[in-house]
């Protein structure tokens, strides 16, 4: 186990879903989005507390995900929305001596090529300069790149990729030199809807030719066919192939190596291993998240848990530690498959519910 976290609560005062939170660069800042239409960013204090630094409506539906560019070019947000667009925002920081000193964030470019939910929006990363990625639910994966980085409003549409199934999320992977750069999509596509073009592939991974300077399709994740809400590439540190975690109706985890005769050119079908499938969960799992060294992976799912995963020395994934909201012990046994007995040695009968808030945009949720 690892050692005790503190769990710090924050009335985020957002009318509706969170659908997103997104730490910055340097985990002192917080973005979060929701379902009623609205960004907040949350700075932390020298107290350790956080505190709300700017709100604003920044779509004209739910708000799905939020994103942080690399700090190197400079504050800078983007998000991406129900109502079938993406923007860029950018922070503004006012004048210290005016009255009223708060930083405002300004919408720098809204990116409105698809025709359907953009479900995703992820920046590339920092050696790539600044590009943007997003995925539809029309299929489409679409990759921008800012013409200028001192002047983020102006923003090209440099490539698109088909999926050919409804896209649902997407993830760079941090690639260093040696490897190919690769971009995963996933899929929340019907179990039973048959896709010929995919095989019932849920993942989808794309390689960068920079010979070619294209993009193209070299591994369909065949194994994985049951609906994939988060993906993430892990850092890597001197690896030889790539890491992938993925959320699904449980986590699994993947290595992607390349070709043998791969040179960086890229074009050649990657050889995909399981690492692990986790069902510690028993549930839809949401999200997944990497440690900065690409080691300990984070997940969270509808049991109310928060599970960090890392590898023995067998190369076997364990879950090294759970994290528990208030009020969720019941969750807690259930989880370890146990039920805690009553004074008549029955297990417990009753059940307690907790409503955590309201659906008002019915429409703008996405079922599970």
């Amino acid at each position: 186990m690892m050692g005790s976290f503190k769990q710090r609560n924050i009335e985020s005062g957002h009318h509706d879903l969170i659908n997103d939170v997104a730490f910055d660069f340097y985990g002192r800042r917080l973005a979060t989005c929701s379902s009623d239409h609205t960004v907040k960013v949350w700075d932390q204090g020298e107290d350790g507390q956080w505190h709300c630094s700017c709100k604003w409506k920044a779509h004209s539906g739910a708000v799905w995900k939020v994103t942080w560019a690399h700090p190197e070019f400079g504050q800078v947000l983007a998000t991406c929305s129900f109502d079938r667009t993406a923007a860029v925002w950018e922070e503004i920081v006012s004048d210290a001596s005016s009255d009223h000193h708060q930083n405002t964030w300004i919408r720098r470019a809204p990116l409105v090529d698809s025709r359907t939910s953009v479900a995703d929006v992820r920046f590339s990363p920092r050696y790539m300069g600044l590009q943007l990625a997003t995925v539809s639910a029309d299929g489409v994966i679409r990759i921008y790149e800012a013409m200028d980085v001192m002047n983020l409003s102006t923003w090209s549409l440099e490539h698109e990729l088909s999926m050919r199934c409804a896209g649902s999320c997407i993830s760079w992977s941090p690639a260093p030199s040696g490897l190919s750069q690769l971009l995963a999509a996933g899929s929340e596509e019907q179990v039973g809807a048959a896709n010929p073009h995919t095989g019932g592939a849920k993942v989808l991974v794309f390689e960068y030719s920079k010979g070619a300077r294209k993009w193209s399709k070299v591994q369909n994740l065949t194994a994985i066919t049951d609906k994939v809400h988060d993906i993430a590439f892990a850092p890597n540190m001197g690896r030889s192939f790539h890491v992938l975690g993925i959320a699904s109706t449980a986590v699994r985890i993947v290595a992607l190596a390349p070709p043998a005769a791969d040179n960086g050119g890229g074009g050649g079908a990657y050889e995909v291993r399981e690492l692990a499938r986790l069902e510690d969960h028993r549930s839809v799992v949401w999200r997944v998240a990497w440690s900065i060294t690409g080691t300990i992976l984070g997940s969270s799912g509808d049991d109310g848990c928060v599970r960090l995963w890392k590898a023995n020395y067998l190369n076997h994934w364990k879950c090294i530690c759970k994290l528990l909201a208030d009020n969720s012990a019941a969750a807690d046994r259930e989880a370890d498959g146990a039920a805690a007995p009553n004074a008549s040695g029955n297990a417990l009968s009753t059940a307690k519910y907790y409503k955590l808030g309201a659906i008002k945009r019915p429409n703008e949720v996405a079922w599970h």
